[in-house]
């Protein structure tokens, strides 16, 4: 009996796939399509078990609706753009492009032994040419149809790298790079306007039933659609051309609390100050070296100054609040101006303990008796019940969505306030001052302005070099800003010298469109209708959920703006119909400590039995996140070199529920080897003995005087009730794993399986019924493990490739339970079970169960004390 080879049967199915032409999606009208995605990856130079995870439940998905007639697309492409590159380039003084290609050779050869059904005929990387071309014709539509503007902003600024850093790039209030003290400063940049889609991103995500309602939770928030008031704080005495402070506030129930005005120090107003004063221009200046996102806001500690203006309070006659400038308001949230309510904000509090401000409260919990000094803000829900004691409904016990209702009438019907809706969601800032991104295609002009570049100059592709030498990356700062020859160019419009934009975009651009570029990938145009009319939309997208606000979220935009721009169908304004996001691949943490105790991590091929090959033992630390810092990472690589592709897959994908993190553990994958092995051995055996009953039959036919009788006795042996009994569990297979992979219970539908095999393993069905059933085994597996599945059709003399056949149909007649199986417990132990027919009396299931061995072998002849029977559910024997 031949013994299962990953190495050998692997890549025998991957070329006869290949040769097939199989994945090759093709725009069929006659039959129904079907677009899987998987989240493309970046090239960081080698694969690990999240991608084996990520793309296998594509796989998974892709194959079963190929076997189900469906046209299917499933491409793979290269998100390549970003600062590792650059990073790279700089450590090692070479180049980002041969750094991210080199890569993407490495990581496809490493991908392509897994056996995923891609079609690598539409693979693309982003820093292609022939992408990011497109990408730039695309920005000049969207900028001719005003979804793109330019303007001044506050920005993260590194003034080591002299860049601009995105939030996620400022950690600690310094460059994630540089490690120096980020800056906020004010400069020119590029936009897409995502704020005036806030109310139809908002309302569309009731319409995506099928995505998790925590992603669908967390755009929501994003989002942030909120009803306040909008008013002004009138100025004692104006400064620098302002009469009164505009505000906007979400709680202007708490306006009986406020003790201060606040501004932001790049409001309007605070810079007008600092023009007149040296000392607010000094703390502005200081201010601005802080972070700009409101996380580092909200835990930087708080400072402000006095500007010395007063704000006559709008429900206090006589009152006025003083006006600070404050580090912890945002000019781009609101109105970069607040009312300091420090009894029910917490910043607001931190903020007036530091600078002994006044701490009214408006409200306290509903069952309090009496004003008690506050440790901190009492910040209850909108829909809590709280007494008022002082403000729109003093004395009354109310919520806040109540009372901020009653405000918000109050201030309107007296004239001083206007209800208002707001969203959190800013526009999309593009631009970035780096070298590896796709060229924002404008050219500026002395006499004519900003102006887009023609179409037919592009692509705007990037300088490879500086005139002959290597660019330079160890120079901080853009690269392209001081390349000549690339940056001087002739204005499109007027022909004189002029300079080309040297921002690059955000790479958030090139991922928020390249689903639609897969449906046309070598198009001279972003898409061709009538394929994006075919292929769009996705209809499973699957990727982690730290992907589930920004990316998500921008390619929606993006989706409306293709639309709008002529590039998508209407549609595909929402382009992903259904996203599943998945759970991570964790292990242990293996570690030892040196001579100064600082610790020292080793990888799992390090560890045998708790220790080092030296006889050193490990601590044991908690599964986590496979992690190149922690050593806890196993390379897929090896796995498919000792265990074969198939077993790699099974293991990720059986564990557990794909949302859930799954535990690798060498242990589970050597299981999981076996029982493919096990599979493989069945098969053979399957096969050996249906070739054997063959030659029996062919030589009886061919003896001397033989005739229809002998033949039948040479196949004679089977049992009917056992053929019966294999076809049921295979119908009830069919059907179960179907609805496991319909669901998305990849792990389910895989129990299903072990349990399929234990029954063929143990049927005496005939060896005809049990090549059938081993047959619909290695379908129903196929999509978990492909070429193990194709290696058992072959062997039990299926007809041509399994990967091109149908998928298996449950026969309802079978899926019918005509018996039920009954433990058989004696003197209250379960000593063996029985099948029963479903309507069967009481005295013929006695009268079955005193016949079985497990009971007469325990009467000895004798009878028993008491025989219990409870109808479809047990028998009981008393000896």
């Amino acid at each position: 009996m031949s013994r299962l080879t990953p190495s050998e049967i692997e890549p025998k199915w991957q070329e006869a796939w290949d040769e097939a032409g199989l994945f090759r999606a093709r725009r069929d009208p006659a039959r129904p399509k079907y677009y899987v995605l998987e989240m493309f990856p970046y090239p960081s130079g080698r694969i690990h078990m999240g991608h084996v995870r990520n793309y296998t439940m594509g796989d998974v998905i892709a194959r079963y609706k190929a076997a189900q007639g469906f046209s299917v697309l499933h491409p793979m492409g290269w998100d390549a753009f970003g600062m590792p590159a650059e990073n790279a380039a700089m450590q090692s003084n070479g180049h980002p492009k041969d750094w991210t290609y080199g890569n993407i050779d490495t990581m496809r050869a490493q991908m392509k032994p897994l056996g995923l059904s891609i079609d690598w005929d539409r693979e693309f990387a982003t820093c292609d040419p022939e992408y990011y071309g497109q990408q730039q014709a695309m920005f000049l539509d969207f900028l001719e149809a005003g979804l793109v503007y330019r303007k001044a902003a506050t920005v993260n600024w590194d003034p080591v790298d002299m860049t601009v850093l995105a939030n996620e790039q400022v950690i600690d209030g310094k460059g994630w790079r540089s490690g120096a003290e980020v800056e906020r400063r004010e400069l020119t940049q590029w936009f897409f306007r995502i704020s005036d889609y806030s109310e139809e991103l908002l309302g569309a995500l009731d319409g995506l039933k099928d995505w998790p309602e925590k992603v669908r939770t967390m755009q929501a928030n994003w989002i942030g659609k909120s009803r306040g008031l909008q008013m002004t704080f009138d100025l004692v005495e104006g400064a620098g051309g302002y009469e009164g402070v505009e505000i906007y506030t979400t709680r202007p129930d708490t306006l009986m609390g406020a003790s201060f005005v606040g501004i932001s120090p790049e409001h309007p107003l605070a810079k007008a100050l600092c023009e007149a004063d040296p000392e607010i221009a000094a703390f502005c200046a200081e201010i601005r070296k802080g972070g700009t996102t409101e996380e580092a806001l909200e835990t930087a500690e708080k400072r402000g100054l006095d500007t010395g203006l007063l704000a006559r309070h709008p429900l206090k006659e006589g009152h006025t609040l003083p006006v600070w400038i404050a580090n912890f308001i945002l000019m781009d949230y609101g109105t970069g101006a607040i009312f300091g309510c420090p009894a029910h904000d917490q910043r607001d509090f931190e903020f007036a303990r530091k600078y002994d401000l006044p701490i009214p409260p408006v409200f306290v919990p509903e069952d309090a008796q009496g004003e008690a000094a506050l440790s901190e803000a009492f910040v209850p829900l909108k829909s809590e019940p709280v007494r008022y004691i002082r403000g729109f409904a003093g004395g009354e016990v109310q919520t806040g969505e109540a009372a901020v209702d009653a405000a918000i009438a109050e201030a309107e019907a007296r004239g001083w306030g206007e209800g208002v809706t707001k969203f959190r969601l800013r526009d999309w800032g593009l631009s970035r001052q780096r070298y590896w991104g796709c060229p924002i295609p404008v050219v500026h002009c002395d006499a004519c302005g900003t102006v887009p570049e023609k179409k037919e100059n592009l692509p705007i592709e990037l300088p490879y070099d500086e005139g002959g030498r290597p660019i330079d990356f160890s120079i901080p700062g853009n690269p392209l800003d001081r390349h000549p020859t690339w940056r001087n160019t002739p204005c499109p419009a007027c022909g004189k010298p002029a300079r080309r934009e040297t921002d690059t975009m955000d790479t958030f651009v090139d991922s928020s469109w390249y689903y639609a570029r897969f449906t046309a990938p070598r198009a001279e145009t972003p898409t061709v209708a009538e394929d994006a009319e075919y292929w769009m939309n996705v209809d499973q997208y699957i990727g982690g959920i730290e992907h589930a606000i920004l990316h998500l979220l921008y390619s929606r935009f993006f989706a409306r703006g293709m639309h709008k721009t002529g590039h998508l169908p209407a549609k595909a304004q929402e382009p992903f119909d259904a996203l599943f996001t998945q759970g991570m691949v964790t292990h242990e943490i293996y570690l030892t400590k040196d001579a100064k105790g600082r610790p020292v991590y080793h990888l799992p091929e390090e560890v045998t039995g708790g220790a080092l090959a030296d006889g050193t033992p490990v601590e044991i630390l908690p599964s986590a996140k496979m992690s190149k810092s922690k050593k806890n990472v196993v390379d897929p690589v090896n796995i498919v070199s000792a265990f074969g592709a198939d077993t790699a897959r099974w293991f990720v994908l059986s564990d557990s529920p794909p949302e859930r993190d799954v535990e690798w553990t060498a242990s589970g994958a050597e299981a999981a080897y076996k029982h493919l092995s096990r599979l493989h051995r069945m098969a053979s055996s399957i096969a050996e003995e249906g070739q054997a009953m063959s030659r029996t039959m062919a030589e009886t036919f061919s003896s001397p005087g033989a005739d229809a009788a002998d033949a039948a006795g040479a196949g004679a042996g089977s049992d009917p009730v056992a053929d019966v009994a294999l076809l049921r569990e295979m119908n009830r297979a069919i059907r179960d794993v179907t609805e496991g992979i319909e669901g998305f219970a990849f792990n389910t539908a895989i129990a299903r399986l072990y349990g399929f095999a234990n029954a063929l393993s143990k049927s005496d069905a005939s060896v005809q019924v049990r090549r059938t059933a081993m047959q619909v085994m290695a379908q129903l597996a196929s999509p978990f493990v492909p070429h193990l599945a194709e290696e058992l059709w072959s062997v039990l003399g299926g007809e041509g490739l399994l990967t091109g056949a149908s998928w298996p149909e449950a026969d309802p007649a079978l899926l019918t339970e005509d018996t039920v199986t009954l433990p058989i417990q004696i003197n209250g132990k379960k000593r063996g079970e029985m099948e029963v027919a479903k309507d069967a009396t009481k005295d013929a299931i006695e009268a079955q169960a005193l016949a079985h061995e497990a009971v007469t072998r325990a009467l000895d002849g004798g009878q028993p004390k008491k025989l219990i029977v409870v109808p479809g559910r047990i028998v009981n024997v008393v000896v």
